[in-house]
């Protein structure tokens, strides 16, 4: 059985590293992340557009100076219109430089590093096109649901949600839709953008710095691939473990059996070898009074007059073994012989026949001679 606990430990030990291999690779892939600034990270392609009031008779400008390393530029707000607004956008474009749609639904969130030189509340919009509604060179029939964070003179880190993004009422009353329409598809969008809102300080210049602008999100196949390969390959480590352990215990048990061949035939043990009267007294009468359950070292003394001292010094000398190790041998011995030969027999039945009163004890003491239950060792023997 050694072999088959090194094989065990060594085939567990390999699944388990290739498990945590896995497992970690699969968490790994799980996340995504995809840069969009610095531009020369990207994995998208966009250009740095930028949007005002000023087709609403307003005087708001904002002015790009870098859009490759960082998005820098300066806007100021004029309170001239209605609804005096400025913002820059990533709009995204195809390889021909075209403007085109992606699909942002496996990302969640996006995050990106901010600085302003006055502290002022911004706004993150994802435009996005609203099926039956948006025209592509109308870019007011897109819904543009978005987020407000705070800028300040000091770098912050900003996380936004895309999921939880709310589109502007203004939306809603210019298109006359029900406020309650509130759910929005990332699958189209064909730019992000960042702006000021109805809280940014007006008639004044407002530098803006932005970089490390990054989507993150979840790819959950990898982990449910993971899964699989776990059920899988425990399953069939169980499935082999439990025939190997079989086989290993079938091996174990036969060669034990042939070992322990000799015993099995007590009743006829030759004496011819055993000249000294003692030794041959103690052969015998154990090999027939092994099954009386009274059998004791002192009802031995009293039936074949030796003292207890030469008894367990000719078995020690002679087979290696104790009085009481000597009987627990030659019992659990027959014991097996009979679960074998006999399957219609119960163990408690066995155990009695062998000189066991308390079956739970005779278990016990099954199990450690022979690395199992009697219950086990049937079973095995049958299958034999």
């Amino acid at each position: 059985m050694q072999e088959f606990y090194n094989k065990v430990f060594m085939g567990g030990m390999s699944l388990l590293l290739v498990s945590l291999l896995l497992g970690y690779a699969s968490v790994s892939r799980t996340y995504l992340y995809l840069p969009l600034v610095p531009a020369g990270q990207s994995g998208m392609l966009w250009r740095a557009v930028t949007r005002t009031d000023a087709n609403k008779g307003g005087a708001s400008e904002i002015k790009i100076h870098d859009e490759q390393f960082s998005l820098s530029y300066d806007f100021t707000v004029v309170k001239q219109a209605q609804y005096p607004y400025a913002e820059i956008a990533l709009e995204f474009v195809d390889a021909s430089g075209a403007p085109t749609l992606i699909d942002l639904t496996a990302y969640d969130s996006i995050s990106f590093n901010i600085r302003c030189s006055l502290t002022n509340t911004m706004v993150f919009s994802a435009w996005t096109v609203e099926e039956g509604l948006s025209v592509s060179d109308d870019l007011g029939s897109y819904r543009a649901p978005g987020a407000f964070f705070s800028c300040t003179e000091v770098w912050s880190r900003i996380n936004l949600d895309l999921s939880r993004l709310e589109t502007p009422q203004w939306w809603f009353d210019l298109h006359q839709l029900d406020l309650s329409r509130q759910q929005y598809q990332l699958n189209k969008v064909p730019r992000i953008a960042i702006g000021s809102s109805f809280q940014t300080p007006t008639d004044k210049m407002v530098s803006v710095l932005i970089n490390n602008v990054t989507l993150c999100g979840r790819d959950w196949r990898y982990l449910y691939f993971f899964a699989v390969f776990l059920v899988l390959a425990w399953g069939a480590f169980a499935a082999w473990l439990f025939k190997q352990y079989t086989r290993s215990l079938i091996a174990s048990l036969a060669q034990k059996q042939e070992r322990d061949r000799p015993l099995l035939a007590y009743q006829q043990l030759s004496i011819a070898p055993l000249r000294d009267r003692e030794k041959t007294a103690i052969l015998q009468y154990m090999a027939s009074e092994y099954a009386n359950p009274e059998l004791d070292l002192d009802t031995m003394v009293a039936a074949i007059n030796v003292t207890r001292a030469k008894i367990n010094d000719i078995l020690k000398s002679e087979l290696g073994y104790t009085f009481i190790s000597y009987l627990n041998k030659l019992r659990l011995t027959e014991a097996a012989r009979l679960l074998a030969e006999k399957p219609e027999a119960n163990v408690g039945e066995i155990a009695g026949s062998v000189g066991y009163k308390n079956t739970s004890y005779f278990n016990k003491l099954f199990k450690e001679e022979y690395g199992c239950t009697p219950k086990t060792y049937k079973s095995v023997c049958k299958k034999q």
